[in-house]
Order: structure tokens, then sequence, then C-alpha cells
């Protein structure tokens, strides 16, 4: 497997911006997956109730998305 070594600073530039637009929306669409198989609305859950527990689960499935989407990009 061959590596990318940008060869100069606009080509890294450009690798970053589209790595990290890449690692963001896929980020996005693993939260709307686990949105869409879990039986309760999560905006309801976390505005309207202020549910924290609902809250801190989101938070740590975003984490654990995005640690996987970075190691996957590496």
């Amino acid at each position: 497997m061959s590596h990318m070594h940008p060869g100069t600073l606009l080509e890294a530039i450009v690798q970053t911006l589209v790595f990290g637009l890449i690692g963001i929306g896929l980020t996005i669409v693993g939260f709307k997956v686990f949105d869409a198989v879990i039986p309760f609305n999560l905006e309801a859950e976390i505005a309207e109730r202020q549910n924290i527990a609902v809250a801190i689960l989101c938070g740590a499935m975003i984490l654990g998305i995005s640690l996987i989407v970075a190691a996957a990009v590496l």
C-alpha cells in the first residue's frame, strides 16, 4: 500500500481538507444510522426531556464512530 506524501504545502492542505470532510461526512452518516436503529427519538429525549444519559450515550457513540473513521482513513 503506497502512502500519499504531498509535494507542496498546498497539496497537504487540500488532502487535509478532503480527508477531514470525508471523516465528518462518515461520522454524520454513522450518527444517522444509529438514530434510525434506536426505538426512540434522540432529539426529543435530549432537547425536550433533557435526558442527560441519552446525551452522554450520543457523545460516546459519536466519539466511537470518529475513532473508527480516523483509523480507517489512516
